[in-house]
């Protein structure tokens, strides 16, 4: 799985107030704008591209904190 996908996807519905290209992939997405109602359009989106649903259990602000953790989150749901 890419994660310039995630990227990609982040930087079209993470609404940040950082540009996703200057993150590194474990910068904390918080730190840089992302909020709880964000989170959900992003969650959505993921959801909707690589055709997985998240599930409660995995439903944390660690989750979706940084691309790495969340490459790593939906690895981890496609096997």
């Amino acid at each position: 799985m890419s994660t310039e996908k995630v990227r990609e996807i982040l930087s079209s519905h993470g609404r940040l107030t950082e540009s996703v290209d200057n993150l590194k992939n474990d910068s904390d997405l918080y730190q840089a704008g992302l909020t709880s109602l964000a989170t959900v359009g992003l969650m959505l989106a993921l959801e909707d591209e690589f055709d997985l649903e998240f599930p409660d259990s995995v439903l944390s602000r660690k989750t979706f904190g940084s691309i790495d953790s969340i490459t790593e989150t939906i690895e981890d749901l496609q096997d």
